[in-house]
């Protein structure tokens, strides 16, 4: 069934068991990280009611933390956490940090001195006068932040899968990355649901008389528990080797669902962005990921291409699209691009890929250089003959094709440049070309008959034996379709691959996808 009739309740229902389990990896990651946040900001709060001159110190760390961007702090965890669950866990907690540690404070010192007074002149301890007076009256401002931290987690949580901890956010991204809006819906519903239902849930704790249920508060760390351990149902279906895949590789027929479909794969899958796969195979916390062609990490982490017997991944060779009132608009816009046609076969692509994802030379930098050695690089004209907007996905090879095009735009023609890249998937780059916000970008064959067109199953198994046939096809349907045109090829081919470390592949005799299918089936 085709997605455009495949309803969002079909969809849902279909994929029923996976958003279960994603289901219960959200609550339990929203739940663990919020039970050590509220460990260590209640206490810390309580502290600085006691220590008011630390108070602004304590305040200030948490709020910072608040403002570091969540992709970001995700990403500092990587390299001291390594991938899946710790490191989200320990972001998650960061983030509910600041609501716990500020309203325990602003809960205890809003408690009327004059009932303080009273209490120690009954004789109470200190203790005493925290446990059966400051407590209790400050609670309600108290879960009112417990209330906001839970609302933060729920969000924030579907940022884990970018690092391979699970969740709702899978299907988010792998929507986004796929053009398919019932898969960014099964994700987010499901995300947004939750949030309102403990929200709704903790308010009405909040309207509880503290000082009438003491048993109350001692179920609660007990309830705690019970959610965050419903993290761990689903990683109990552990497997002899683990595949790290992408949120689109996932979805994608020449992906997940071709290796399910044409080879009978069965292979403990974790998602993960491809910002992070790479890093963890060479880590051996993934056994086998779904990588690019002519990735430089290839070369850099010492990783080896499975042979794809079963031809599931149709060629993807790369060519600038451009919008047609674009190439009318830029009469020298067509001409100037198509000076990449043909330079840049695999291993010159490969190699350009290594000097960023693992040399770190600037994309700028490496488009230069290649375009110096080529003898194609012009000084800049300075014109101001119109803008042609570059857009670009969001890993290495693209922005160095943008910095290509964009440099050879500047020298070549009398137009200016402005560029918007890493735009994330493919499904919002190429809105962004149908919404008229970009003229030009590079794109795959494979992508543009796949993803794009969505073709029928019998077209793709005509047109992907030869990469000819599969690029007059996406040329001829998108111009038809949306008034784009695909201009000459670059000249190298990205195709989709399962790649393992070259020593384990080896010590395992594992050479094609069929080879790893036997593996997995005789242990």
């Amino acid at each position: 069934m085709n997605e455009h009739q495949q309803t969002l309740w079909e969809f849902m229902h279909q994929q029923a068991d996976k958003l279960g389990m994603q289901t219960l990896q959200h609550i339990g990651l929203t739940f663990i990280s919020l039970f050590i946040a509220v460990l260590i900001g209640l206490p810390l709060g309580i502290y600085i009611t006691r220590k008011k001159q630390l108070s602004g110190f304590v305040l200030g760390i948490a709020g910072i933390l608040q403002t570091i961007p969540s992709i970001a702090l995700l990403g500092f965890m990587i390299p001291v956490l390594g991938i899946g669950a710790k490191p989200a866990i320990v972001a998650l907690l960061l983030y509910a940090l600041l609501p716990i540690i500020r309203n325990t404070y602003t809960g205890i010192t809003g408690v009327d001195a004059a009932v303080k007074e009273a209490a120690i002149a009954m004789g109470m301890s200190k203790w005493q006068v925290l446990f059966k007076v400051e407590l209790p009256l400050a609670m309600p401002v108290i879960l009112a932040g417990i209330r906001t931290a839970t609302v933060i987690n729920v969000g924030v949580a579907t940022l884990a899968s970018y690092i391979a901890a699970g969740g709702l956010g899978e299907f988010i991204f792998g929507g986004i990355s796929l053009n398919n809006t019932n898969m960014i819906l099964a994700g987010a519903i499901p995300a947004a649901l939750l949030a309102i239902i403990f929200d709704f849930l903790l308010s009405l704790v909040q309207k509880l008389n503290f000082k009438k249920i003491k048993g109350a508060v001692k179920i609660a760390p007990v309830l705690l528990i019970l959610l965050s351990c419903l993290y761990f149902i689903p990683s109990a279906y552990g497997g002899k080797l683990t595949a790290g895949f992408t949120p689109e590789f996932m979805g994608r027929q020449d992906g997940n669902l071709g290796l399910i479909s044409k080879y009978g794969l069965k292979i403990h899958t974790i998602v993960i962005s491809d910002a992070v796969m790479y890093k963890a195979a060479q880590e051996k916390e993934l056994d086998v990921i779904s990588g690019y062609s002519t990735d430089g990490r290839l070369k850099a982490y010492n990783l080896v291409v499975l042979d794809d017997d079963k031809k599931i991944f149709p060629p993807y060779y790369a060519a600038p699209v451009v919008r047609e009132d674009a190439l009318r608009k830029f009469p020298e816009l067509e001409k100037t691009l198509n000076l990449l046609s043909g330079m840049i076969n695999d291993s010159i692509m490969t190699e350009l890929n290594y000097k960023t994802d693992y040399l770190h030379q600037t994309p700028e930098r490496v488009a230069k250089d290649f375009l110096m050695a080529k003898k194609l690089f012009k000084p800049d004209r300075g014109g101001n003959g119109g803008t042609v907007r570059i857009g670009s996905k969001i890993f290495g090879e693209q922005y160095i094709l943008a910095s290509m095009y964009t440099m050879l735009i500047k020298g070549y023609t009398n137009y200016n440049v402005a560029t918007k890249t890493g735009l994330g998937g493919t499904k919002i780059v190429f809105d962004a070309m149908t919404n008229d916000q970009i003229d030009v970008y590079p794109e795959y064959t494979g992508t543009g008959l796949l993803a794009i067109l969505q073709a029928p199953a019998k077209t793709v198994t005509t047109l992907q034996v030869n990469k000819d046939s599969t690029y007059s096809y996406v040329q001829r349907e998108f111009l038809k379709r949306y008034q784009i045109k695909w201009l000459k090829p670059i000249g190298f081919n990205n195709a989709y691959a399962l790649m393992m470390r070259q020593k384990q592949a080896n010590e395992l005799h594992i050479k094609t996808i069929s080879d790893l299918k036997g593996f997995l089936e005789n242990k």
